[in-house]
C-alpha cells in the first residue's frame, strides 16, 4: 500500500500520519529521526530480517513504543520474532485495507492486534519454552495469590485446574483472573499470555 492509500484510510479516524522512509533498513536506522507517536507503523516490504532490525531500533530508542507491522504475508518465521521484539500487531495489506483504523486504535489503548490462529501458535510456542520458569513483569502491582494465578496462566491451566492446584475455588479463580486482567490494561487471557511472553524475565 502506498502512503497515500494509508492516508485516506486513517482520515476518517483522525489520525495524524508522519511519515519516514528508509533507502535501507539496517543501514540508515541510526540516522533515522523519529517523530512523537503513539502507535508506529512499519510496512515491512523489506527482508523480514530488515523488519526485525527496525523493529527491535525502534523499541530500543522508545521502549513504550506500541508498533503495528504491515506485510504481505505472515508466516511463524517472519512473525514470531516480531511478537517477541515487542510488535503488538500485525496486519496483512488486505486486512489493512479494512482494519488499519480499529487495529491502530487498539494497539493505541493498550491491545493487540494478532490473528488469532497466529497468536495461539505463538503463545503455544513460547509456552513449552517458558514451562517452569517465572516471569518478573513491570508496573503493575500483584498479590502473591494473583502471582501464583498468573504462574498457573502461563503453563496454560484452564480455571478449573488452577482452582485445583491451588485449593480454591474456580469462582475465586476467575476473580483472580479479572483483576490481573484490569492491572495489565488488557481483555483476554491470550493478550496477558502475550504480554508476558514479550515482557518476561525467566527466573529459574
Amino acid at each position: 500500500m502506498v502512503l497515500a492509500e494509508w492516508e485516506r484510510l486513517l482520515a476518517p479516524a483522525d489520525f495524524k500520519l508522519q511519515a519516514r522512509r528508509l533507502e535501507s533498513t539496517l543501514a540508515g536506522l541510526e540516522r533515522l529521526s523519529l517523530p512523537r507517536a503513539q502507535v508506529f507503523v512499519t510496512d515491512a516490504h523489506a527482508p523480514h530480517q530488515a523488519t526485525e532490525a527496525l523493529v527491535a531500533g525502534i523499541q530500543e530508542r522508545n521502549p513504550h513504543a506500541r508498533q503495528v507491522v504491515v506485510a504481505e504475508k505472515f508466516s511463524e518465521v517472519s512473525a514470531f520474532p516480531l511478537l517477541r521484539l515487542g510488535a503488538k500487531g500485525l496486519l496483512s495489506y488486505t486486512d489493512a485495507r479494512e482494519k488499519l483504523t480499529e487495529a491502530l486504535q487498539a494497539v493505541a489503548a493498550g491491545g493487540f492486534w494478532v490473528p488469532r490462529d497466529l497468536l495461539s501458535r505463538f503463545i503455544d510456542s513460547d509456552l513449552l519454552a517458558m514451562r517452569g520458569r517465572h516471569v518478573k513483569l513491570g508496573p503493575a502491582k500483584i498479590t502473591v495469590r494473583e502471582r501464583e494465578v498468573l504462574d498457573a496462566l502461563l503453563e496454560n491451566l484452564a480455571n478449573k485446574e488452577i482452582a485445583v492446584r491451588l485449593n480454591i475455588s474456580e469462582r475465586t479463580v476467575k476473580f483472580h483472573v479479572s483483576s490481573l486482567l484490569e492491572k495489565f490494561s488488557v481483555r483476554r487471557r491470550a493478550d496477558l499470555i502475550l504480554l508476558c511472553l514479550q515482557e518476561h524475565t525467566p527466573v529459574l
